[in-house]
């Protein structure tokens, strides 16, 4: 069956290799939709590969530069809500959400109203708004599949047991760049020190939130939502080949884990053909090279974003919108060298210390305590200063 999928964050790593993922499948996957932030070259390129129905972009300037160049067959939406309008005059299936950051969120609650399969790669909604999110499934018949793919990997053990008898969830993290790096010289990390990442390749932002490890804090907060289980049984383990991308325990003590290179393109596929497996276009194990596994506790002494992604998912409310509000604008500080790497976690700990906490916000609510959270990054940073 021909699955139709819209893209939002199309130029992205990962819209990128989902375009790899949907010419691998060939007619089974028709592309019905893409988008894109600014880069109107690179989504100019994929219309006329793809011709796809619509188009988005949020810059009205790249969008007059868009529109002058692809045919007149697919209507380009721009503006402010253009990825929301992609999604309400796409007729896909499949919305795969690949926005990065908080900018997805509207578009994601767009496409679980309007009761499509939301291919999740963009934790950031669950993290801001999981209490309306996941509410709604039910009431709309959409369905949510993870495409990170420490979720994609849980997913896929969760299966060999029933809900009531998983024990723990064990999310598995690379370590870094800075995994064996002291206190003092991450304090001292460079941009490009951060974005060599030794065994993913992804986008800037992801790159440095898995330096600072914030991502496993976000993914802490995405697998309470996703998978209904206490925030005390989600566990963290380093795991420096990237090989075992995580596990599930069961009452009984076994232990069911997914396996695969270090590669998106198997979790996307996965998510895009579920319930169904098809030959994939990643590279398989080589299980002869292979000559250790191994795992460590994560120091949260070096990594403290570990302890306050425990902390916001205990706490609930609108902690998760501040803690992901301020994490994206003091990465961006970081990126444009106005804070130090060693600056980035505390600064998302002092604004979610500021911070009034409201326990059942609604989405102004909590689009609001987003806004709140990056005006107040500015006033800790210009303090910084004087």
């Amino acid at each position: 069956m021909t699955r139709r999928i819209a893209i939002l964050g199309s130029t992205g790593s990962i819209g990128r290799s989902t375009l790899d993922v949907a010419a691998h499948l060939g007619r089974d996957c028709l592309v019905c939709g893409l988008s894109a932030r600014t880069s109107w070259q690179t989504l100019a390129e994929q219309i006329r590969a793809w011709e796809p129905h619509a188009a988005a972009i949020c810059d009205e300037t790249a969008a007059d530069n868009l529109r002058q160049c692809i045919n007149g067959r697919t209507e380009v939406f721009s503006g402010d809500g253009a990825l929301t309008r992609l999604v309400d005059a796409c007729e896909c299936d499949v919305v795969v959400a690949a926005v990065v950051g908080a900018a997805g969120l509207p578009a994601t609650l767009a496409a679980v109203e309007a009761g499509k399969v939301v291919a999740l790669a963009n934790k950031e909604a669950l993290v801001v708004a999981g209490s309306l999110i996941v509410p709604r499934l039910a009431q709309t018949g959409a369905t949510l599949l993870p495409i990170d793919s420490e979720h994609s990997a849980v997913f896929q053990s969760i299966h060999a047991g029933r809900p009531e008898e998983v024990k723990r969830i064990y999310l598995t993290a690379s370590g870094g760049p800075f995994r064996t790096w002291s206190a003092e010289q991450m304090a001292e990390a460079t941009v490009q020190d951060a974005l060599r990442h030794p065994t993913w390749n992804m986008g800037p932002k992801v790159t440095i939130d898995s330096a600072t490890l914030m991502n496993k804090a976000l993914e802490i907060i995405e697998a309470k939502w996703l998978f209904g289980v206490d925030v005390d049984r989600i566990k963290v383990l380093i795991h420096p080949e990237s090989i075992v991308h995580s596990m599930v325990e069961f009452c009984d003590g076994s232990v069911v884990a997914q396996l695969g290179t270090p590669d998106m393109r198997t979790p996307i596929q996965y998510a895009l053909t579920y319930p169904h497996r098809r030959p994939g276009c990643s590279r398989s194990l080589d299980w002869s090279s292979i000559r250790r596994l191994s795992f460590e506790p994560p120091d949260e002494d070096r990594f403290p974003a570990l302890r306050l992604g425990y902390e916001v998912a205990r706490a609930g409310g609108t902690a998760g919108a501040v803690m992901n509000a301020a994490n994206e604008e003091a990465v961006q500080a970081f990126r444009d060298s106005r804070i130090p790497f060693g600056m980035v976690v505390p600064t998302v700990e002092e604004v979610l210390r500021r911070h009034v906490l409201i326990e059942h916000p609604s989405l102004d609510e909590l689009l609001a305590a987003d806004r709140w959270a990056r005006n107040e990054v500015s006033r800790c940073l210009e303090a910084t200063r004087t």
